[in-house]
């Protein structure tokens, strides 16, 4: 599903974030990324998601090298990716539904398709009686719904959760964590980044913990392993 290849990321101001890291991640794995603050996270989730590019290395996702993909042809990578941000980034003008069904509408899906699966995957994330709310009515544990509804609406085999629980009480972030993990059932692949040492050491799934830019530890039922 993803190989990566001796991937580095060095940034303009010299800064090494990601230093000749290579993995694999099979199809159906959920993988929390973990690490004290500075250890490349965010960076890795942004190469993923080619917010930036690598400065040298090979990413290649469903046997497609995606390193040097032309910059016209990153939107549709994107749509083999679900994303979950830590700060929502709900549209505030449009409602629930309308938050959710935007990400259909800009791949191309027809609105009788949008009008068939809106409502069943706002269901699934319990938000049926908040279609027609906007994000300012509505708690942070709803929001990191829409916002998780948003990512899977269109199927796709990857979902990247950045820090998904980092705004949200232990209450609200177990409910994330609960359909995160329903998600990865079905059959999607998850890859995590995170903070939130109860949740990696209760849920033991692999866990790939990273250090000055470099992997430390991938352990298939791993812990979080680090003082917060």
């Amino acid at each position: 599903m993803i190989k990566i290849i001796n991937l580095s990321k060095t940034y303009n101001n010299g800064v090494k974030a990601l230093s000749n890291i290579s993995l694999h991640i099979d199809k159906g794995e959920f993988v929390f990324i973990v690490g004290p603050s500075g250890a490349g996270k965010s960076t890795f989730v942004k190469v993923l998601l080619l917010e930036e590019e690598p400065t040298d290395g090979k990413i290649i996702i469903a046997n497609q090298n995606i390193t040097n993909l032309h910059r016209r042809q990153v939107p549709y990578l994107r749509r083999k990716m679900g994303v979950v941000f830590q700060d929502f980034r709900l549209l505030p003008n449009k409602t629930v539904y309308e938050n959710v069904g935007f990400s259909m509408e800009i791949v191309g899906v027809t609105p009788r398709e949008i009008r068939r699966r809106v409502p069943t995957v706002l269901s699934m994330v319990g938000l049926s009686k908040r279609a027609n709310m906007y994000p300012d009515e509505l708690s942070g544990g709803e929001m990191q719904r829409v916002s998780v509804a948003r990512a899977v609406i269109n199927n796709p085999p990857i979902l990247i959760a950045d820090e998904p629980t980092g705004n949200l009480d232990p209450e609200n972030s177990w409910e994330i964590m609960k359909l995160l993990n329903y998600i990865n059932r079905r059959g999607t692949t998850v890859i995590m980044a995170t903070h939130a040492n109860d949740i990696v050491d209760t849920m033991k799934k692999r866990v790939i913990a990273l250090e000055n830019g470099g992997i430390a530890r991938d352990e298939i039922r791993g812990c979080y392993g680090y003082e917060d």
